[in-house]
């Protein structure tokens, strides 16, 4: 059964932790020293909005959220209508944003490494989301993107 707006939402202490974490991120790109310049400002364009998004989907995926791969309920509204993994797309632009303001370039190149973990992590879930709901995954994975 999907889960419903009604539903979402438990503020665990792993939640908090997370949060001050990318508070804290976000906090040393507005508060590090020197200019504002265009890296910067864009970077921390990107990060904000990343973390808001991030942190709206994990609150909107409520007890459904697990460190391993766990087929609780099935997340199909607000972010999770329209794409089924956003807590992995975000946090990607979320550190794409704070590597960018911190202007450390070839720290991006986490990026090789990240990406792939969460394909093969979200292809995993995907793998254990339609063993347990069957169809209604399957209808629902082809109505979002990744």
């Amino acid at each position: 059964m999907p889960t419903s707006a009604a539903s979402h939402g438990k503020i665990t202490p792993l939640f908090i932790l997370q949060f001050c974490v990318v508070l804290i991120a976000i906090g040393i790109v507005a508060s590090r020293p020197g200019a504002w310049n265009a890296a910067r400002f864009a970077g921390f364009c990107i990060a904000v909005p990343a973390a808001v998004l991030l942190f709206t989907a994990r609150w909107q995926l409520g007890k459904s959220f697990s460190v391993t791969a766990q087929a609780r309920e099935l997340v199909t509204w607000g972010i999770y209508s329209k794409i089924r993994n956003p807590i992995y797309v975000f946090s990607a632009l979320l550190l794409v944003g704070v590597l960018i303001a911190l202007q450390y370039r070839y720290a991006l190149l986490l990026l090789l490494v990240l990406i792939p973990i969460q394909m093969a992590r979200a292809h995993q879930e995907a793998q254990v989301l339609e063993a347990r709901f069957g169809e209604e995954y399957r209808n629902y994975r082809r109505g979002t993107w990744f």
